[in-house]
């Protein structure tokens, strides 16, 4: 079955990060467990899914508030940093089909761009660590906004730096938040949940993918051009 056609030609396409490109989520998985063992409480499914796709102060605040947690925002963050880069060392992975999308998407001719709700610097790293750090046009995270996802703020600016409307461009996420993000936006919005978030709320994404390699995505870029 073939997908929705775009309102417009899909000049450029923008990813998320975190768990639609890297299995970081698995990494956070562990994070997020840890932190709460120390406190002798839990992570469990509903925290972890209230905090997913969002920046990450505002996440930990979940965090905080869901546990009554007398940790500050700044304290939790500089524990949760320290402890995901010690967790992430021989974990980190691309998920499945990145890179034949990736080259696929270099033969069309089409920029490609990161909106992520995580710091430059995090970004950056992870990017780094997978050697797709000169991949990208660039990146937009959450130094470069005021209202993190699901406001649609970040997608809105991908799109301008790229000189084109929301819905020339193609977007790529894997939760709730970051959906929402890129159809408030006006962005062909395609959700690729990882097994993280694969109970999720899609409503308004133009399809759900199975994976990054789903030949969905390969026709909608391919009919496009």
């Amino acid at each position: 079955m073939h997908p929705p056609v775009p309102d417009a030609p899909i000049r450029a396409v923008v990813f998320d990060l975190d768990g639609l490109m890297i299995n970081t989520e698995d990494v956070y998985q562990l994070v997020g467990t840890e932190l709460m063992r120390r406190r002798s409480k839990t992570f469990d499914d509903d925290l972890r899914h209230a905090m997913m796709g969002q920046p990450a102060t505002k996440a930990l605040a979940v965090m905080i508030e869901w546990h009554s947690l007398d940790d500050t925002v700044e304290d939790l963050a500089m524990e949760s940093e320290k402890t995901f880069w010690e967790f992430v060392e021989h974990r980190l992975t691309t998920m499945p089909g990145l890179h034949d999308l990736l080259a696929l998407i270099d033969q069309r001719g089409l920029p490609k761009a990161i909106a992520t709700s995580g710091a430059r610097h995090y970004a950056e790293e992870l990017l780094r660590r997978i050697d797709l750090h000169e991949e990208f046009k660039f990146l937009v995270t959450a130094n470069d906004v005021t209202h993190g996802k699901p406001h649609p703020e970040i997608y809105e600016l991908a799109a301008a730096r790229l000189g084109l409307t929301a819905a020339e461009t193609l977007v790529l996420e894997d939760s709730h938040n970051g959906c929402r993000a890129a159809i408030a936006a006006g962005a062909y919005t395609v959700a690729v949940p990882s097994p993280h978030s694969a109970d999720h709320d899609f409503t308004g994404a133009k399809f759900i993918a199975d994976s990054l390699a789903d030949q969905r995505i390969r026709h909608v870029l391919e009919s496009s051009c």
